[in-house]
């Protein structure tokens, strides 16, 4: 095995995840050694940690303004970034390939910072927000985005928030499953960054799409809708069909101006209240919640994708555990 491939393995234990803890080259050399099969020199592996951090794929960052190394955040979905960037051309293919490589990095890079806010705001609010993303990898069927959500917000009996584990309320919870109901809620969710006329309604009907085996749809954007025909229309097509719709208020200058995903997400709580005092939070319409989750396309779900079946095997774990947890990859 080439080293390259061995420090793609290695990396991903060793690194922190957040910037501010970033280990020194020399530490990370050290640790890396005690599992490398082969005698490489510290010049090679510093080569490498280098030439990996410039790679968006790899699972290594380097600090800005500043030394050390991190693990990189995951990346953005392809499907999820590929929708955003037909958005600037207003779905015309042809002019997709016009697009400034500047610009399209910014794009995908306000993405990447927009999902971290949305995870990290429902986080401190009382929720427990599950990501879907092999779903949206770049080998996946475009046709994914009318089937898998982005995230999945579950609402357990707590009254808590899931920075830390709570345990459930128990008499709540044997009364549900005396009665059948499913002692959570989940909402499937749509993120977009900016609502258009020409897009809000594939959009919306997207966010329908995923959401009709959960409990609720949400169709969350980025921007502001400060367009009255609009938000109008989105509450029309809400006051049909339930989906919610919110704007967390961010421009496209104010995602600029936030730190990268992975210091949102690892953000001290002084630096998480500064973040969320950035956030302009705009309810355009309540979702309607159904009481029961369609079991039989859950079920479907579950046989077709690995990710549909963690989240199942996660909620089960709350439920054996008698404890509301947030989300841990194995």
């Amino acid at each position: 095995m080439s080293l390259r491939q061995q420090l793609n393995d290695i990396l991903p234990a060793l690194l922190p995840g957040n910037p501010a803890d970033a280990i020194k080259g020399t530490e990370l050399i050290r640790l890396t050694r005690l599992q490398l099969d082969g005698n490489y020199s510290d010049a090679s592996l510093r080569y490498h940690f280098s030439i990996m951090s410039c790679d968006p794929a790899s699972p290594i960052a380097k600090v800005e303004k500043g030394q050390g190394y991190y693990r990189r955040s995951a990346p953005l979905p392809a499907l999820s970034g590929a929708q955003e960037l037909l958005a600037l051309t207003q779905g015309r293919l042809e002019d997709l390939a016009s697009v400034d490589q500047d610009l399209m990095d910014n794009t995908m890079l306000r993405v990447r910072k927009f999902r971290a806010v949305v995870t990290r705001y429902y986080e401190i609010n009382g929720r427990f927000p599950y990501a879907f993303r092999q779903a949206f990898a770049k080998e996946a069927p475009i046709s994914n985005l009318w089937k898998y959500p982005e995230l999945v917000l579950v609402d357990w009996e707590t009254g808590g928030s899931p920075d830390e584990e709570m345990s459930l309320d128990e008499t709540m919870l044997a009364f549900k499953q005396r009665l059948g109901i499913a002692p959570f809620r989940l909402v499937s969710s749509r993120l977009r960054i900016q609502p258009s006329h020409q897009t809000f309604r594939e959009d919306f009907y997207q966010t329908l799409a995923v959401s009709m085996w959960a409990q609720g749809g949400e169709l969350i954007y980025a921007a502001p809708i400060e367009d009255e025909a609009l938000a109008d229309s989105l509450r029309r097509l809400s006051a049909s069909f339930g989906v919610g719709v919110t704007s967390f208020g961010l421009t496209a200058e104010a995602l600029d101006e936030l730190p990268r995903p992975a210091h949102i997400l690892n953000a001290h709580p002084r630096e998480t209240e500064a973040i969320m005092a950035k956030l302009d939070i705009n309810r355009i319409a309540a979702p309607k919640f159904r009481p029961h989750l369609d079991w039989m396309e859950l079920s479907s779900l579950r046989n077709e994708s690995e990710e549909a079946e963690k989240l199942v095997q996660w909620l089960m774990r709350c439920i054996d555990g008698r404890r509301a947890e947030a989300f841990k990859e194995d």
